[in-house]
């Protein structure tokens, strides 16, 4: 086998190898090194990936050389290269922007953990991508679920802990209904495999075995992916983690969760059984409707600006669960494309937040006042990523919201598409509250000495921001991609 033949594995592997060197390295800064190399080595991997599933077709890798369905297979199709490049192109932008950041939020001699830990999510999340067992699916999963945690008490805030183990405990109890739900389709079918399950499954479909895993299931990934209401853990976590931890998971682990419960909805299940025999699509349509107003109308209420993004990652949770509820191709495609999308906003926004508490020191929305004049290049990076996050042209967001309303008109669902438009006019006004601090509201005195943050905040913050331009002109991109991997989904193609 030649090195392109072990691509597949890399982006897992690499990670989790470099995880215990940098504990092993002490140093916070040699960590760091470490860590950016890894990250940036994942993401070369994950880009060839995608290039080869683009051009020949899903890749399958025999771990061990045990074939499937006895052996844990990885299986990348265009979706799994698709969420792999998303999560390693954030971790390797995130773990470039981190060395100053961290330095200033985290103790010198607990740097190489942090680095270890948040090199553990990365593996966790890219295993998830690339894996095609379930059970690998969910040891995965708690692998950057239980390093999320540490990172999220790692903040220096006191009620960081608080958050962290709030997140624990919900967090836990969505694992154990994940693996409950995967228990019952093995007994059920004899296999952990998701091909064979997905072959095995429909002549046991009338069972209570089955219809209870499926239950079990959706509900775990739902707690795990913060839907309405089990989105109780993320405003807490995201707003206490230190900043580099809340642009990574904000960016990445709710989008992972919605690749898993389009892996068990459309490929295990099938589309006639999730949607038609249970009634998944009424379920995500009104809790995704739920999610998304609910959720911006208390955003609007926020002073704690990583609050308000916390509370519009529940909202934008809503528009990528309604997408799925459609059960249309074209929803589905909005979906699917709105997880690249809001992966590039939040990662941005949340960036640029931290680039004010490097300065500042506080994100409560009286620190924004005057900011617009003292951090021209961080602050018009926020506008951008607001902008996005809205859905206003020529920006990312506008790309994936404008899939989405075209999705409720093939249904003929104008009430429903009229949210939408509601929702975004919602998050326009929390935006502009940041920006009519920043912009409009004279500068606190004790505050006149701030200088714009460093070239190495700046750069990755703008690398995102300038991909929210590009990729919002450049849709034949990401949209083609997101309709070619919902039409394998759909058609079960390799």
């Amino acid at each position: 086998m030649g090195f392109v033949d072990h691509l597949p594995v890399l982006p897992v592997l690499v990670p989790l190898l470099a995880a215990p060197l940098c504990v092993l390295l002490e140093s916070g800064s040699r960590a760091w090194w470490a860590a950016v190399f890894a990250a940036w080595l994942s993401l070369a991997a994950a880009s060839a990936l995608l290039w080869q599933v683009s051009n020949s077709g899903a890749v399958s890798y025999a771990l061990g050389g045990w074939a499937a369905p006895w052996g844990i297979e990885y299986r990348v199709d265009l979706l799994a290269g698709y969420v792999l490049l998303i999560v390693a192109s954030i971790a390797a932008l995130v773990l470039s922007y981190a060395r100053l950041s961290v330095a200033q939020e985290i103790p010198c001699e607990r740097a190489a953990q942090f680095y270890a830990a948040f090199l553990l999510v990365l593996a966790g999340f890219s295993g998830i991508a690339v894996t095609g067992d379930a059970f690998n699916l969910f040891v995965f999963l708690e692998i950057s679920s239980l390093a999320s945690y540490t990172l999220i008490s790692m903040g220096k805030d006191r009620r960081a802990l608080s958050a962290s183990f709030q997140y624990l405990i919900m967090g836990s109890i969505g694992a154990t209904f994940i693996l409950i739900g995967v228990g019952f389709l093995y007994m059920m079918t004899g296999t952990l495999n998701m091909q064979d399950l997905a072959a095995r499954l429909p002549a046991v479909f009338e069972t209570r075995t089955v219809r209870a895993g499926f239950a079990f299931l959706t509900v775990g990934i739902g707690l795990k992916l913060a839907l309405f209401p089990l989105h109780l853990w993320l405003p807490n976590a995201y707003a206490y983690a230190p900043s580099t931890v809340s642009a990574f998971l904000s960016a990445t682990a709710t989008k992972v969760a919605v690749y898993a419960l389009l892996r068990f909805l459309i490929v295990v299940f099938g589309v006639e059984f999730s949607f038609e025999e249970m009634p998944a699509d009424v379920l995500f349509l009104v809790l995704g409707l739920a999610g998304m107003l609910s959720a911006s109308l208390v955003a609007v209420f926020q002073d704690n600006v990583k609050r308000m993004l916390a509370y519009s990652s529940v909202a934008q949770v809503g528009y990528m669960v309604l997408g799925i509820s459609l059960a249309s191709a074209t929803g589905l495609t909005s979906a699917v494309l709105h997880l690249f999308n809001h992966a590039l906003m939040k990662g941005a926004l949340f960036l640029a937040l931290g680039a004010v508490v490097y300065r500042v020191g506080a994100v409560q929305i009286r620190d924004f006042a005057g900011l617009g004049r003292r951090m021209p290049w961080t602050m018009a990076a926020f506008v951008i990523g607001g902008l996005s996050l809205v859905g206003v042209p020529p920006t990312a967001g506008f790309v994936s919201k404008w899939y989405l309303v075209l999705a409720t008109l093939e249904k003929g669902w104008w009430p429903v598409a009229g949210l939408v438009l509601l929702g975004s006019v919602i998050a326009l006004v929390y935006v502009w509250r940041v920006v009519e601090a920043a912009y409009f509201a004279q500068p606190r005195a004790d505050v006149t000495a701030l200088r714009e943050a460093p070239p190495s905040l700046l750069v990755p913050i703008w690398i995102l921001v300038g991909a929210n331009l590009y990729f919002g002109l450049r849709t034949d991109l990401t949209a083609g991609i997101a309709r070619r991997a919902v039409s394998t989904l759909i058609g079960g193609a390799p």
